[in-house]
Protein backbone atom coordinates (compact mmCIF):
# COMPACT_ATOMS: atom_id res chain seq x y z
CA UNK A 1 0.00 0.00 0.00
CA UNK A 2 1.17 3.62 -0.65
CA UNK A 3 -0.42 6.86 0.37
CA UNK A 4 -1.70 8.45 -3.08
CA UNK A 5 -3.66 11.90 -2.53
CA UNK A 6 -4.26 10.97 0.65
CA UNK A 7 -5.66 7.49 0.03
CA UNK A 8 -3.29 5.76 2.41
CA UNK A 9 -4.81 2.51 1.14
CA UNK A 10 -3.45 2.99 -2.39
CA UNK A 11 -2.20 0.20 -4.15
CA UNK A 12 1.17 0.73 -6.10
CA UNK A 13 1.03 2.85 -9.08
CA UNK A 14 4.15 2.19 -12.02
CA UNK A 15 5.22 6.59 -10.41
CA UNK A 16 6.46 4.57 -7.44
CA UNK A 17 9.77 3.18 -8.99
CA UNK A 18 10.04 4.37 -12.14
CA UNK A 19 13.22 6.45 -12.73
CA UNK A 20 12.29 9.48 -14.81
CA UNK A 21 9.95 10.37 -12.55
CA UNK A 22 11.56 9.98 -9.79
CA UNK A 23 14.78 11.23 -10.68
CA UNK A 24 14.94 12.65 -13.91
CA UNK A 25 16.85 9.62 -15.49
CA UNK A 26 15.66 10.09 -18.90
CA UNK A 27 15.84 11.66 -22.49
CA UNK A 28 13.66 12.44 -25.34
CA UNK A 29 13.27 13.56 -28.48
CA UNK A 30 10.31 16.02 -30.12
CA UNK A 31 9.91 14.79 -33.57
CA UNK A 32 7.65 16.01 -36.59
CA UNK A 33 6.44 13.45 -39.38
CA UNK A 34 4.33 14.50 -43.02
CA UNK A 35 3.42 12.19 -44.63
CA UNK A 36 5.01 8.85 -43.16
CA UNK A 37 8.34 10.43 -42.84
CA UNK A 38 10.05 11.69 -39.71
CA UNK A 39 11.66 15.32 -40.46
CA UNK A 40 15.73 15.40 -39.67
CA UNK A 41 15.68 11.44 -39.01
CA UNK A 42 19.26 11.12 -38.88
CA UNK A 43 19.94 14.30 -36.86
CA UNK A 44 17.69 12.86 -33.98
CA UNK A 45 18.83 9.75 -34.17
CA UNK A 46 22.20 10.42 -33.42
CA UNK A 47 21.51 12.94 -31.10
CA UNK A 48 19.75 10.69 -29.08
CA UNK A 49 22.24 8.01 -29.50
CA UNK A 50 25.07 10.43 -28.04
CA UNK A 51 22.95 11.55 -25.05
CA UNK A 52 22.29 8.13 -24.23
CA UNK A 53 25.90 7.62 -24.36
CA UNK A 54 26.74 10.88 -21.73
CA UNK A 55 23.94 9.19 -19.30
CA UNK A 56 25.52 6.34 -19.39
CA UNK A 57 22.38 4.29 -20.61
CA UNK A 58 22.54 0.87 -22.24
CA UNK A 59 22.06 1.10 -26.06
CA UNK A 60 20.08 -2.04 -27.30
CA UNK A 61 21.69 -3.89 -30.18
CA UNK A 62 18.53 -3.70 -31.65
CA UNK A 63 17.80 -0.08 -31.31
CA UNK A 64 19.13 1.35 -34.55
CA UNK A 65 18.21 3.77 -36.69
CA UNK A 66 15.33 1.97 -39.00
CA UNK A 67 13.59 0.57 -35.59
CA UNK A 68 13.43 4.00 -34.66
CA UNK A 69 11.98 4.65 -37.00
CA UNK A 70 9.78 1.88 -37.50
CA UNK A 71 8.52 2.69 -33.86
CA UNK A 72 7.96 6.18 -34.54
CA UNK A 73 5.45 5.78 -38.00
CA UNK A 74 3.85 2.88 -36.52
CA UNK A 75 2.51 4.87 -33.64
CA UNK A 76 1.28 7.50 -36.11
CA UNK A 77 -0.13 5.22 -38.67
CA UNK A 78 -2.34 3.62 -35.83
CA UNK A 79 -3.52 6.55 -34.27
CA UNK A 80 -4.70 7.98 -37.85
CA UNK A 81 -2.43 10.95 -38.22
CA UNK A 82 -1.28 10.75 -41.82
CA UNK A 83 -1.07 14.20 -42.57
CA UNK A 84 1.57 16.19 -40.22
CA UNK A 85 2.12 14.35 -36.25
CA UNK A 86 3.90 15.45 -33.32
CA UNK A 87 5.81 12.34 -32.06
CA UNK A 88 7.62 12.18 -28.35
CA UNK A 89 10.47 9.28 -27.55
CA UNK A 90 10.96 9.77 -24.33
CA UNK A 91 14.01 6.47 -23.27
CA UNK A 92 14.49 6.30 -19.23
CA UNK A 93 17.01 4.00 -17.28
CA UNK A 94 15.13 0.72 -15.74
CA UNK A 95 13.49 0.25 -12.42
CA UNK A 96 15.76 0.08 -9.13
CA UNK A 97 17.70 1.63 -7.00
CA UNK A 98 18.09 5.62 -5.54
CA UNK A 99 20.64 7.62 -7.04
CA UNK A 100 22.52 4.61 -7.76
CA UNK A 101 21.13 2.62 -10.22
CA UNK A 102 20.93 -1.02 -10.54
CA UNK A 103 20.59 -1.29 -14.17
CA UNK A 104 22.07 0.94 -17.33
CA UNK A 105 18.94 -1.05 -19.09
CA UNK A 106 16.98 1.06 -21.15
CA UNK A 107 13.22 1.54 -22.21
CA UNK A 108 10.94 3.78 -23.92
CA UNK A 109 7.44 5.64 -24.41
CA UNK A 110 6.19 7.26 -27.47
CA UNK A 111 2.80 9.25 -27.70
CA UNK A 112 1.89 11.26 -30.58
CA UNK A 113 -0.27 13.96 -31.72
CA UNK A 114 -1.84 15.36 -34.99
CA UNK A 115 -0.61 18.72 -36.13
CA UNK A 116 -2.59 20.86 -38.58
CA UNK A 117 0.49 22.30 -41.01
CA UNK A 118 2.84 20.10 -42.86
CA UNK A 119 5.02 23.16 -43.93
CA UNK A 120 6.77 25.77 -41.26
CA UNK A 121 4.08 29.03 -40.95
CA UNK A 122 4.90 32.06 -38.03
CA UNK A 123 2.29 30.66 -35.93
CA UNK A 124 2.13 34.02 -33.90
CA UNK A 125 1.63 38.05 -35.98
CA UNK A 126 2.98 38.99 -32.10
CA UNK A 127 5.37 37.41 -29.80
CA UNK A 128 7.26 39.71 -26.95
CA UNK A 129 9.80 38.19 -24.80
CA UNK A 130 11.62 39.40 -21.65
CA UNK A 131 14.23 37.98 -19.77
CA UNK A 132 13.44 35.41 -16.80
CA UNK A 133 15.98 36.47 -14.11
CA UNK A 134 14.57 34.02 -11.61
CA UNK A 135 17.40 30.80 -12.25
CA UNK A 136 19.75 30.48 -14.65
CA UNK A 137 20.82 27.75 -16.94
CA UNK A 138 24.58 26.11 -16.37
CA UNK A 139 27.06 26.03 -19.18
CA UNK A 140 27.93 22.20 -19.25
CA UNK A 141 27.45 19.49 -21.22
CA UNK A 142 24.20 18.13 -19.30
CA UNK A 143 22.34 21.66 -20.26
CA UNK A 144 22.76 20.96 -24.06
CA UNK A 145 20.41 17.57 -24.00
CA UNK A 146 16.91 17.08 -23.49
CA UNK A 147 16.42 15.71 -20.68
CA UNK A 148 13.21 15.23 -18.36
CA UNK A 149 14.60 17.79 -16.13
CA UNK A 150 13.42 20.89 -17.27
CA UNK A 151 12.12 22.79 -14.16
CA UNK A 152 13.81 25.88 -14.72
CA UNK A 153 11.26 26.28 -18.10
CA UNK A 154 8.19 24.84 -16.09
CA UNK A 155 9.05 27.81 -13.56
CA UNK A 156 9.80 30.64 -16.92
CA UNK A 157 6.64 29.33 -18.73
CA UNK A 158 4.59 30.13 -15.21
CA UNK A 159 6.38 33.73 -14.88
CA UNK A 160 5.81 34.07 -19.09
CA UNK A 161 2.00 33.08 -18.46
CA UNK A 162 1.85 35.38 -15.31
CA UNK A 163 3.69 38.68 -17.22
CA UNK A 164 1.84 38.57 -20.15
CA UNK A 165 4.61 37.06 -22.07
CA UNK A 166 4.96 34.57 -24.97
CA UNK A 167 7.98 33.26 -24.32
CA UNK A 168 11.13 34.34 -22.21
CA UNK A 169 15.00 34.66 -22.75
CA UNK A 170 17.04 32.07 -20.38
CA UNK A 171 19.80 33.04 -19.17
CA UNK A 172 23.05 31.26 -18.31
CA UNK A 173 25.16 31.37 -15.00
CA UNK A 174 27.47 33.87 -16.57
CA UNK A 175 24.71 36.01 -17.34
CA UNK A 176 24.39 35.68 -21.02
CA UNK A 177 21.91 34.78 -23.84
CA UNK A 178 21.41 31.09 -24.18
CA UNK A 179 17.64 30.14 -25.63
CA UNK A 180 14.37 30.69 -25.04
CA UNK A 181 11.39 28.23 -23.61
CA UNK A 182 10.73 26.75 -26.95
CA UNK A 183 14.16 26.60 -28.95
CA UNK A 184 17.11 28.35 -29.78
CA UNK A 185 17.48 31.76 -30.07
CA UNK A 186 18.78 33.77 -33.31
CA UNK A 187 20.22 37.68 -33.34
CA UNK A 188 20.26 39.54 -36.49
CA UNK A 189 22.85 42.80 -36.25
CA UNK A 190 23.17 44.59 -39.39
CA UNK A 191 24.37 42.08 -41.66
CA UNK A 192 25.17 39.10 -39.24
CA UNK A 193 23.20 36.44 -37.44
CA UNK A 194 24.17 35.31 -34.30
CA UNK A 195 23.54 32.67 -32.00
CA UNK A 196 24.88 31.33 -29.10
CA UNK A 197 27.63 28.39 -29.07
CA UNK A 198 26.58 25.13 -27.54
CA UNK A 199 29.47 25.92 -25.14
CA UNK A 200 26.87 28.79 -23.44
CA UNK A 201 24.34 25.50 -22.18
CA UNK A 202 21.92 26.05 -24.94
CA UNK A 203 20.07 22.62 -26.53
CA UNK A 204 21.89 21.36 -29.56
CA UNK A 205 19.05 22.02 -31.33
CA UNK A 206 17.88 19.99 -34.54
CA UNK A 207 16.10 22.55 -36.05
CA UNK A 208 18.99 25.15 -34.98
CA UNK A 209 21.38 23.19 -37.27
CA UNK A 210 19.46 23.18 -39.84
CA UNK A 211 18.66 26.86 -39.97
CA UNK A 212 22.48 27.60 -39.59
CA UNK A 213 23.09 25.86 -43.06
CA UNK A 214 20.43 27.31 -44.80
CA UNK A 215 21.66 31.22 -43.31
CA UNK A 216 25.13 30.28 -44.35
CA UNK A 217 24.36 29.69 -48.33
CA UNK A 218 22.07 33.52 -48.32
CA UNK A 219 24.24 36.02 -49.73
CA UNK A 220 25.71 38.82 -48.08
CA UNK A 221 24.99 37.50 -44.32
CA UNK A 222 27.65 36.45 -42.11
CA UNK A 223 26.62 33.65 -39.93
CA UNK A 224 28.80 33.27 -35.88
CA UNK A 225 28.57 31.27 -33.01
CA UNK A 226 29.24 34.40 -30.49
CA UNK A 227 28.09 35.11 -27.10
CA UNK A 228 25.18 36.93 -26.82
CA UNK A 229 24.79 39.33 -23.59
CA UNK A 230 21.31 40.99 -22.83
CA UNK A 231 22.40 44.35 -23.74
CA UNK A 232 22.83 42.96 -27.21
CA UNK A 233 18.63 42.48 -28.24
CA UNK A 234 17.93 45.72 -28.25
CA UNK A 235 20.34 46.65 -30.70
CA UNK A 236 19.29 43.74 -33.00
CA UNK A 237 17.41 44.17 -36.44
CA UNK A 238 15.58 40.79 -35.99
CA UNK A 239 14.98 38.15 -33.13
CA UNK A 240 13.93 35.27 -33.62
CA UNK A 241 13.97 31.29 -32.30
CA UNK A 242 13.94 27.81 -33.68
CA UNK A 243 12.13 24.29 -32.90
CA UNK A 244 11.10 21.47 -35.07
CA UNK A 245 7.87 21.69 -34.33
CA UNK A 246 7.40 25.10 -34.67
CA UNK A 247 10.56 25.50 -37.34
CA UNK A 248 11.17 29.50 -37.08
CA UNK A 249 8.92 32.39 -34.81
CA UNK A 250 9.98 36.04 -35.23
CA UNK A 251 10.02 37.69 -31.69
CA UNK A 252 8.50 40.63 -32.54
CA UNK A 253 9.30 42.72 -29.21
CA UNK A 254 12.00 42.48 -26.43
CA UNK A 255 10.39 45.49 -23.71
CA UNK A 256 10.31 49.10 -26.15
CA UNK A 257 11.92 47.33 -29.15
CA UNK A 258 10.37 46.34 -32.07
CA UNK A 259 12.03 44.11 -34.49
CA UNK A 260 11.62 43.21 -38.44
CA UNK A 261 11.33 39.77 -39.75
CA UNK A 262 12.81 39.84 -43.36
CA UNK A 263 15.88 37.51 -42.67
CA UNK A 264 13.30 34.96 -41.06
CA UNK A 265 11.11 34.90 -44.02
CA UNK A 266 13.86 34.21 -46.17
CA UNK A 267 14.81 31.27 -43.94
CA UNK A 268 11.55 29.92 -43.54
CA UNK A 269 10.83 29.97 -47.70
CA UNK A 270 14.24 27.72 -47.88
CA UNK A 271 13.34 25.53 -44.73
CA UNK A 272 10.08 24.43 -46.49
CA UNK A 273 11.94 24.11 -49.46
CA UNK A 274 13.86 21.96 -47.59
CA UNK A 275 10.79 19.77 -46.10
CA UNK A 276 9.36 18.95 -49.66
CA UNK A 277 12.17 17.44 -50.49
CA UNK A 278 13.26 15.69 -47.25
Amino acid sequence: MINFNGDSNAQENMLTQNRAFLYGDAVFETLKIVQGKVLFLEDHYFRLMASMRILRMEIPMNFTMEYFEEQLLSVVKNNGFSDAARARITVYRNDGGYYLPTTNEISFLIHTSPLENQLYAFEKKKCEVDLYKDFYIGKQLLSTLKTTNKIIHVTASIYAKENALDTCILLNDAKNVVEVLHGNVFMLLGNTLVTPPISEGCINGIMRKQVLSIARKIEGLEVVEEVISPFDLQKADELFFTNVIRGIQPITKYRKKEFTTSIANRILEALNELVKTN
